[in-house]
């Protein structure tokens, strides 16, 4: 989730005055930064994948599932390893420890973070190891639940919020002056508090918005539905009427930081041979993040009920939204310096590279930026571009400090870069650009963020390799998949539709094969999400599958094992942009709507929740078979010779 330092955090009132501070501090820190490192290159090619799993606690006797708020305990277990190659390192300079994998705290105490031990590397093989990878994380992880608890990977609890869907039990009480998010729903147990970056996070964005976050979610309109769509706040139990205010008919209200931040994802990152390649990865991925988040989509239910989006974007972009009202355009700029289009937490505003300059209509959106900041930048060396993209990430206040990691007179030493990282790790975009950490062999990288997490490993392999193995075709072969941002930010709310996949046209681009050198419009259609993946019959246009296949075809060191578990990814990721397999949404959808429990009224029964996780869990384990979400999940991996070969 970001930067996670050690200290107490600050609440609003005690940041206000330091916010000048860090922004100053943060952009000398970037620039030194920038000029030390913008001409390193020769790094390797790693990559890897972040998949945050929830704990579901099963009570068969009454058939309800709840969320098991046991990550601390969980995560004191996880990391011994970590922990004690640590204090290894520490007293004799070396370990004899070889993690598996790495764990991580995530925002809702209900969550864990998975990574692999280590990067994965430039070699094919790898993409055979992805899978087991997955699987032994979620092992480890497995071992250590209790017999009537499981490890789900989805990106969203269908009855987050609802009464009783915690164990243990919680309440949501907003009068209680201990509770940070004041939530009608959402009680302060099931923020993860074993580090007080969450909780004073959360208080924090509440408290500098000036009101609670409001998350209105359109209802799924099934044939029982009350029309209008309205909640009894009161008998919900407000007390100022505000939220009666802040809901929209037909909509389903949630009003708390945990509804966006306890969904889970899967992330990839990027490590780049330079900072020219790592911007170029930003700007190729940028127009495939819509696209793979359509592909992807599996939060069709939220707060109980069945809602009329697939996807968790806009929640979690809402579920941060710190602007004020002025920077909302709601009231006259008077405190504020800026009226903020977007979120927080949202798709970028700008290209990075040299090729978005040789079309002058791929940055079509106005850019809102400190021109104060962007000055210094450019007098401290930064190119154009770079220097508009850090001006704009500052233009936000830092919502999380630590007293302890401020001083005072300025003095901090040469490789610092906490107060750079403390405002851009709070900017959650669709990509980011990650600059190499002080003191680390580690390159310049980009994050890849939108995708929805997937009910199996089998799933979530596929998608890992494809966008993997499509960044590296895009590097070899130079081809360019840059379309306007506007019509980037546009496909981001198609994308987020219900069915997307069978429904909506996407802006993309077919003559991707023009080189970046060139300065010719872009020749732009709008295509299914079959033509994009799958290709126009009789045009130039093949599909980015058929990319990625040429570009294997092209490599030497495909073995056949690796061959066979790719062919069935692919198979994987064809059949569900053609409609014959279903995404997670609509497979959860119809789960839900056949459910003998269900009435028709959008209304997520319990018990349809208890056997969809019972289900989810079976299939994972690949003792239920549905067809309708993946016919062929054979892989025949050999992670440990690709080890020994590595």
């Amino acid at each position: 989730m970001g930067l996670l330092s050690v200290g107490k955090p600050m609440t609003w009132e005690e940041m206000k005055e330091w916010q000048e501070h860090v922004r100053h501090y943060g952009v000398k820190q970037f620039i030194k930064l920038y000029n030390r490192l913008k001409d390193e290159k020769g790094r390797v090619l790693k990559w890897g994948d972040e998949v945050e799993y929830m704990i579901v606690k099963l009570d068969h006797e009454s058939r309800k599932a709840r969320l098991s708020l046991r990550a601390e305990d969980l995560l004191d277990e996880l990391t011994q390893d970590e922990e004690q190659m640590k204090a290894d390192m520490e007293a004799k300079g070396s370990s004899d420890i070889q993690l598996k994998s790495l764990w991580r705290p995530e925002y809702a105490s209900y969550m864990v973070e998975g990574t692999p031990g280590t990067p994965y590397g430039g070699c094919i093989g790898f993409f055979n190891t992805v899978e087991h990878n997955m699987r032994m994380r979620r092992q480890a992880l497995e071992k250590l639940l209790k017999d009537d608890e499981i490890c789900i990977s989805l990106s969203a609890f269908p009855r987050l919020g609802c009464p009783d869907f915690t164990d243990p039990a919680t309440e949501a009480d907003p009068e209680n002056p201990d509770n940070f998010s004041k939530s009608l729903f959402w009680p302060s147990e099931a923020t993860f508090l074993g580090h007080p970056r969450f909780s004073r996070l959360s208080a924090n964005i509440r408290e500098r918005r000036g009101e609670k976050v409001a998350i209105n979610i359109p209802i799924y309109k099934d044939v029982n539905t009350p029309d209008p769509f309205l909640e009894d706040y009161p008998h919900l139990g407000s007390i100022d009427g505000k939220e009666a205010v802040a809901a929209k008919p037909d909509h389903v209200y949630m009003d708390a930081m945990g509804f966006g931040m306890g969904l889970c994802c899967l992330q990839l990152t990027f490590q780049a041979d330079n900072i020219a390649e790592a911007r170029n990865l930003y700007d190729q991925l940028t127009p495939l993040c819509p696209i793979m988040l359509a592909l992807t989509a599996t939060t069709p239910a939220h707060r109980g009920y069945l809602v009329d989006t697939d996807c968790r974007w806009d929640i979690i972009s809402a579920s941060v939204d710190d602007r004020t009202r002025e920077e909302r355009g709601l009231d006259p700029l008077k405190n504020n310096q800026f009226v903020i289009p977007k979120s927080r937490y949202d798709s970028i505003d700008s290209y990075l590279s040299t090729c978005a300059e040789k079309w002058p209509h791929y940055n079509d959106i106005e850019v809102i930026y400190d021109k104060k900041i962007y000055n210094e930048l450019r007098e401290g060396g930064v190119d154009e571009l770079m220097a508009q993209h850090v001006a704009h990430l500052f233009i936000r206040d830092s919502v999380s400090m630590f007293r302890n990691k401020i001083k005072e007179d300025g003095n901090y030493e040469e490789s610092d870069l906490d107060h750079f990282e403390n405002i851009q790790s709070t900017n959650w975009q669709t990509m980011r650009f990650k600059p190499p950490p002080p003191g680390d062999s580690i390159g310049w990288r980009v994050e890849f963020r939108p995708c929805e997490l997937q009910i199996s490993d089998f799933e979530n392999a596929a998608v890992c390799c494809f966008v993997v193995l499509l960044t590296r075709a895009l590097l070899s072969y130079k081809w360019n998949l840059l379309i306007p941002i506007s019509l980037v930010d546009e496909n981001m709310k198609r994308a987020q539709k219900r069915d997307a996949v069978l429904t909506q046209k996407f802006y993309w681009r077919t003559d991707i094969f023009t080189l970046c050198d060139e300065s010719m419009e872009p020749v732009i259609q709008e295509l299914s999400i079959d033509e994009i993946i799958n290709g126009i019959p009789g045009t130039e246009y093949q599909g980015l599958l058929t990319l990625v296949r040429e570009y294997l075809r092209g490599q030497d060191d495909v073995e056949v094992d690796t061959s066979c578990t790719l062919s069935n990814y692919w198979r994987l990721l064809s059949q569900r942009a053609s409609g014959k397999l279903e995404t997670n949404a609509h497979w959860i959808r119809e789960f839900i709507r056949k459910h003998p429990e269900y009435k028709g009224d959008s209304v997520v029964p319990d018990g349809a929740v208890y056997d969809l996780m019972v289900a989810i869990d079976q299939i994972q384990k690949g003792t239920r078979k549905e067809p309708k979400l993946f016919a062929n999940a054979e892989r025949k991996t050999k992670t440990k010779e690709i080890n020994e070969k590595a």
